[in-house]
């Protein structure tokens, strides 16, 4: 039993958690660890027995748990659904809803997400402004309880109506442009809301869309990293991702290059090569092929995941049903295997830029209906290990990497860290859905309230 860790002023801020199997978050484990929480970091991290507890610590036995660092998003369309009536619309965007949705990350062990195509003012590329506030602007800088860290990548720019698809109140949210001066100009508006990155998208839709051009995406990366500003990009094709890799691009949302090509010996030595030049070297995919992964469960077998405690904890019967439960139980023995085809072809283009050289971080592309929020993070770790990455290189990518990238201080059990761990009651590095086999969350030190959710 886990003792309880019970918060007030007047008491030791200081708590000691002795007996986990620690996962450090940097490839490491430590058997029977020890570790110190001094207000919101973490102060000492070792082994039960090495590390001296402070006077008037408070002492909490976690023999028996594992212990890992929260998660960290880098691809998430937060604040655009009513996640309790499944609906979309702008006026969902408020500050209300989107702590709600950070909340709900956080009961899922989510410590850190980045918001991409947020409802933003920005110029509207006719001498005037959408006037669509600051809710997300105001809070990545403001201390909510219960929430993971919070960062925005903005609104993101497109070709015109070539931007984010699916629901219409996201697909006129990012800046349009169909000129590199049109293009220039909007980076600059972009630069001054001080995104995590700039996103983009170029991907024409299977031909049904005008997209970027190469010279359209080179004037947005010129002139973003004219203004120190990373970008990072959803796009398809082999000859885009070769663009785009020689262009200087940081990040790509989605697996570079998928579809209907394959990763090629030139691209590779591109990533090689911008490595060995140390020319914007750290290069990261949030894959986000958790939706091709889920798909691969489609038959009339009920995959366990759908009566997941977390899961039927924060989503109603009818929900689960409605979005993964009937569409997978209707799905042909021919379009299981051709789900299980597209995710081993996305897979192995995946790994090929892995083994170059990039660094696969999580991001989950949730935001609406069947992207299910917060269980869709431990999903998204569980597919990379089904394409043949490790349980320990998934969850390393999962939070450390993924924290370093968005410069978030979390990821990793160690000094000077935020103190945002999960206590898990199996071990992830034997079974990687294990992962939500969740105990208590605690973010800068404080235990997560999270028996709002249960059922």
């Amino acid at each position: 039993v886990i003792a309880a860790l019970v918060a007030s002023p007047a008491q030791s801020q200081t708590t000691i958690y002795e007996g986990a199997r620690l996962i450090v978050g940097d490839g490491t484990a430590i058997e029977n660890s020890a570790f110190v929480v001094q207000g919101n970091q973490f102060a000492q991290v070792g082994r039960r027995g090495e590390i001296q507890a402070p006077a008037g610590a408070t002492r909490v036995d976690l023999s028996g748990k594992t212990v890992m660092p929260t998660l960290v998003d880098l691809h998430g369309h937060y604040g655009y659904q009513n996640l309790a009536t499944g609906t979309m619309s702008k006026d969902n965007f408020t500050r209300a809803n989107l702590i709600d949705h950070l909340q709900r990350l956080a009961y899922f062990g989510v410590g850190a997400g980045v918001g991409v195509g947020d409802l933003v003012d920005r110029a509207d590329g006719k001498g005037g402004r959408t006037g669509w506030g600051d809710v997300p602007l105001k809070l990545r800088d403001e201390v909510v309880p219960n929430t993971p860290l919070f960062k925005t990548a903005g609104p993101g720019m497109a070709y015109p109506t070539a931007g984010a698809q699916g629901h219409p109140s996201r697909m006129d949210v990012s800046y349009w442009v169909a000129t590199p001066e049109e293009a220039r100009a909007a980076v600059r508006d972009y630069a001054r809301l001080r995104p995590e990155f700039i996103k983009i998208w170029v991907d024409n839709r299977e031909g049904n869309k005008t997209t970027l051009s190469p010279a359209l995406y080179g004037a947005i990366l010129d002139e973003a990293h004219r203004n120190n500003v990373p970008v990072a990009v959803h796009n398809v094709t082999l000859v885009d991702a070769k663009g785009l890799m020689r262009g200087g691009m940081e990040g790509w949302l989605h697996v570079p290059v998928r579809g209907h090509d394959t990763v090629d010996d030139e691209l590779l030595q591109i990533v090689r090569d911008r490595i060995t030049r140390n020319d914007r070297p750290v290069m990261w995919i949030t894959p986000s092929l958790i939706s091709a992964y889920m798909n691969t469960f489609g038959g009339p077998t009920r995959p366990a995941w759908l009566d997941d405690p977390l899961l039927t904890a924060t989503y109603s019967p009818q929900q689960i049903e409605e979005y993964w439960g009937a569409p997978l139980r209707r799905m042909t023995p021919a379009q299981v295997a051709q789900a299980k085809e597209t995710f081993a072809h996305d897979g192995r283009n995946l790994i090929r830029l892995r083994d170059a050289g990039m660094k696969i971080v999580g991001g989950t592309d949730t935001g609406q209906s069947r992207h299910l929020v917060g269980l869709a993070n431990h999903m998204d770790i569980e597919s990379h290990v089904a394409l043949g990455v490790t349980p320990m290189q998934a969850i390393v990518g999962a939070t450390r990497d993924g924290a370093a990238i968005g410069k978030f201080n979390t990821g990793t059990v160690a000094t000077g860290k935020n103190a945002d761990f999960i206590v898990l009651d199996a071990n992830p590095l034997e079974n990687i859905s294990n992962t939500r086999k969740i105990n208590r969350v605690y973010l800068c030190g404080q235990e997560v309230a999270r028996a709002q959710y249960a059922r």
